[in-house]
């Protein structure tokens, strides 16, 4: 994830004053460089710089200049490097099994209609895609949580209450019963996801954390990938409740390896406890006012957290069509969850346990993604920063996003005809692999863009995050009608011509004018 401020050096953050801080946030500072262009100065030690996606990236100036935190033996960037990755490997962890879990069920969603005698394919695809309509809404509650109690208990209680809800799913009798256990399952399963980022962004400095959020992304990158493959052969040789089993018991590895070893990371919350510790408190608390005043009172965090994010997608355009194709795309992926166990059962007489191995191929296009993706990304920001005089602008992101765009419409065209001509198995896979390409190759840059281009970047992820969750949520409950009407040719070719208007010409448009959007809005830097 990239910086959205300039690291300065500690000389230079111990002479200016607070009132410059705010007026300095967006420029450059003496003695700072441009994280974006990737070189850091040698002095920049772990606890100094800025977080990944700061809130309010004002607000975090001004904590900063209170007083010497980021020198701080409390400050987990001062922590050292072995216990630093356990956390980092602990929360990884809770990261990989929730989304493991939203899709592990797909290749077992025949066998659910036949369990529970449900007729209604709208109501097969429920089982699975209800999961996602809370785990939209959950970052919204967990993220301001976090930040008034800390994280850590946020990961152990809804890690506990994951591993009781799908139990509950296991041992559903009816399939009323298994949705609304898989609606409180999604809603506490966002919690590692609300909260993972923000934890590798604590214990990490700027120069440190690339390979922290490798780590990081690899559980929900990879999650929803392995689990229909894991979750196809389970529901093949022991049945499909022991799918829900499963997760459970790795929500129990998560318990014993989070509960006793996982330390408070959130900076604001280890200050402040550690104040009331002190012999005397008030005057303890008073050498950070800000701090006190911006975190002391809960209900001004969760209102802030939670309106935020709609003010983001209803005031500003720019965050509102960005997100909306990156739904977009996360409601096709998740329709493809709900049609590849008929197609590759019923049309290619794949058993239900080797069903599971057709999702290879969007995992194979996740991964060169993050690859080719990120290193086309990479090179195309850094070169045009160069031709800019060494200075980033979150427009130069915009071209990696059109690169990927490209791949979408492709994906989806070569799946959907090749499954409608019923050519060889492994042709609709590839297609869903270039999908998958594109998929991953422009969720980086949007993201990215809408960390760089607005002050309060969390809420413009936020914001993403719920939208795109909603159509994943809605998508699968339309997908059978459609390409029964359609075809899976037709029906794709529908998806692809929407990836098109709305991917193409507006990144285009973006490319060109979002400095000028930018320089008018209050909400962006």
């Amino acid at each position: 994830m990239s910086d959205s401020q300039d690291a300065a050096s500690p000389a230079s953050r111990a002479s200016s004053t607070k009132t410059a801080a705010v007026a300095d946030s967006g420029e450059r500072r003496e003695g700072s460089v441009d994280p974006h262009v990737g070189s850091y100065p040698e002095q920049l030690k772990g606890g100094e710089g800025h977080s990944a996606i700061p809130e309010d990236k004002k607000e975090e100036i001004l904590e900063n200049e209170e007083d010497d935190w980021a020198h701080d033996p409390a400050n987990p960037r001062n922590w050292t490097f072995k216990k630093k990755w356990i956390m980092t490997g602990i929360v990884s962890l809770y990261t990989f099994i929730t989304p493991l879990a939203s899709s592990m069920m797909a290749p077992g969603l025949p066998q659910i209609a036949e369990h529970y005698g449900v007729t209604s394919e709208t109501v097969t695809a429920l089982t699975l895609s209800i999961f996602l309509l809370t785990f939209a809404i959950g970052p919204l509650f967990f993220g301001p949580i976090s930040e008034m109690y800390g994280r850590t208990w946020v990961y152990h209680i809804a890690n506990l209450l994951f591993l009781a809800f799908n139990l509950g799913c296991a041992f559903s009798d009816t399939v009323g019963i298994l949705l609304g256990f898989r609606l409180l399952a999604g809603f506490v399963g966002s919690a590692p996801i609300a909260c993972g980022g923000g934890t590798v962004s604590d214990l990490f400095s700027e120069k440190d954390r690339a390979s922290a959020m490798a780590v990081f992304s690899l559980g929900p990158l990879i999650g929803p990938v392995v689990g229909p493959i894991a979750g196809g052969f389970i529901a093949q040789t022991i049945g499909f409740k022991y799918v829900f089993v499963v997760i459970a018991a790795l929500c129990g590895v998560g318990a014993v390896c989070g509960i006793p070893f996982l330390r408070e990371t959130y900076h604001p919350v280890v200050r402040l406890r550690r104040d009331k510790r002190a012999a005397d408190p008030e005057k303890v608390a008073a050498a950070h006012p800000h701090l006190l005043e911006e975190h002391g009172n809960k209900w001004h965090r969760i209102s802030v957290d939670l309106s935020r994010p709609f003010i983001l997608l209803t005031r500003s355009y720019v965050c509102f069509l960005l997100s909306l194709y990156m739904a977009l795309m996360y409601g096709i992926y998740y329709l493809m969850f709900t049609t590849f166990p008929d197609l590759f059962t019923e049309v290619y007489g794949f058993s239900v346990g080797v069903s599971g191995l057709a999702y290879i191929g969007l995992g194979l296009g996740f991964m060169s993604a993050t690859v080719v993706g990120a290193s086309v990304a990479d090179t195309i920001y850094h070169k045009l920063a160069i031709r800019n005089g060494g200075k980033g602008t979150p427009e130069m992101r915009i071209p990696a996003l059109i690169f990927g765009s490209l791949f979408v419409p492709i994906g989806l065209f070569w799946y959907g005809w090749s499954a409608q001509a019923r050519v060889h198995w492994i042709m609709p896979i590839i297609g869903s692999g270039i999908y998958g390409f594109g998929m991953m190759t422009t969720f980086l840059p949007i993201q990215l863009y809408l960390v760089d281009s607005f002050s309060y970047a969390a809420s413009a992820l936020a914001a993403a995050s719920v939208f795109r969750s909603l159509l994943g949520f809605a998508f699968p409950l339309f997908g059978q009608q459609m390409f029964a009407a359609l075809g899976l040719g037709g029906g794709n070719s529908l998806l692809a011509g929407l990836g098109i208007v709305i991917g193409i010409p507006f990144p285009i448009w973006l490319y060109f004018a979002g400095e000028r959007i930018r320089a008018k809005s209050p909400l962006s830097r």
